[in-house]
């Protein structure tokens, strides 16, 4: 059936060497997603680019720094870019093409990362049929990050025949059917080329905030639970519900609303809306089904301007969600069966801290 990939259709086409990588996991399979790894094949580039017109190795060759081997955790210094190539390649057919983001553990530690791939014009696309290696752009904005082979910064999302996305007035048909998310405002406002988002800034003794701290402590990105928010990480509390966004500083926030990503579909946020506000909203923006599944979880917002200071008020309009149909239900859903990160989670960074 036309739509997104779900687990059962990755473990086939790993199974009939239609994704092909000596590195592979079980885990890696995600509901509707397949988490890509790295290999030790890593590169300092001069800048960064894309290869329209030859493979990605043609291009880089001109382009090289020093080569570096990841088989040794290596430090990615800040605002240095890296190209590595991932396990992963595809040998694809029956008209199935893809989308690439980062995870959601890399985009809360403001690491920016494109997938490219060979006679491709676009970041973080994959042609239909493509059959080649993929590799993945690195540049560290916010923290130094050690990295080896094995770590699992971005995912790959495949789509058979056409992607299909639900227009508002099926949105608001399903959410009348089975909530798609959560609050306390009882009208159809919410949809518009999507679920519309909200910010949480509302006063309370928490923090409805983080802005990471300028320092030179590096992250370990193998160890979980392990550095000290504090030391990167500056709290911010409500200012009677507003926030500024400073340039070039790098904030978690969280939304007002609860989501639910049911089990047949998977949901998108929209990175950048320039109708909502020259900013950009997440990095990742990925939801596989089964997330906040039955009572909503918070999403977690991941901004930055580059352009000009901007002002926040609670309750504004943050960002969009977009839902899509899945070619069949997922028999694995995000949540504490596969040891997901973030269900049910609050104003939460990412998984690195305690």
């Amino acid at each position: 059936m036309n739509g997104s990939l779900t687990s059962t259709d990755y473990f086939d086409l790993f199974k009939r060497s239609k994704i092909i990588s000596s590195f592979f996991n079980h885990s890696q399979i995600q509901p509707s997603s397949l988490d890509l790894s790295l290999s030790e094949e890593c590169y300092q580039i001069k800048c960064s680019f894309l290869s329209p017109k030859s493979t990605v190795r043609h291009k880089l060759k001109n382009l090289v720094v020093k080569k570096i081997n990841l088989n040794k955790k290596f430090t990615f210094e800040l605002n240095k870019t890296y190209i590595v190539k991932l396990n992963e390649s595809l040998n694809l057919e029956n008209n199935i093409f893809g989308h690439c983001n980062p995870k959601s553990s890399t985009g809360r530690l403001d690491i920016f990362c494109r997938t490219i791939v060979d006679y491709t014009d676009e970041y973080e696309k994959i042609p239909q049929n493509y059959k080649g290696d993929i590799f993945l752009e690195i540049t560290c904005r916010s923290f130094r990050v050690k990295l080896q082979k094995g770590d699992k910064l971005n995912q790959l999302r495949l789509i058979f025949n056409k992607k299909k996305f639900l227009s508002d007035e099926e949105l608001v048909k399903y959410h009348k059917r089975s909530k798609l998310f959560y609050n306390n405002i009882k009208n159809n406002f919410k949809f518009n080329n999507g679920v519309k988002i909200s910010v949480n800034l509302k006063s309370s003794s928490k923090a409805v905030a983080f802005c990471a701290k300028k320092n030179l402590k590096e992250i370990d990105f193998s160890r979980i639970k392990f550095h000290k928010t504090l030391d990167y990480w500056k709290p911010i509390f409500s200012n009677k519900g507003t926030l500024l966004i400073e340039t070039n500083k790098f904030y978690i926030l969280r939304s007002k609303e609860k989501v639910r990503i049911p089990p047949n579909l998977a949901g998108e946020m929209i990175p950048y809306d320039t109708g909502i506000g020259d900013f950009r909203a997440h990095y990742a923006g990925f939801f596989d089904p089964g997330f906040g599944d039955p009572n909503g979880s918070y999403a977690v917002l991941e901004v930055k301007t580059n352009e000009v200071p901007f002002l926040l008020e609670d309750n504004q309009t943050i960002a969009r969600i977009k839902y899509e149909k899945l070619n069949k239900k997922s028999n694995i859903v995000y949540g504490k069966n596969i040891k997901s990160n973030y269900q049910n989670q609050g104003l939460k960074l990412s998984k690195h801290f305690k």
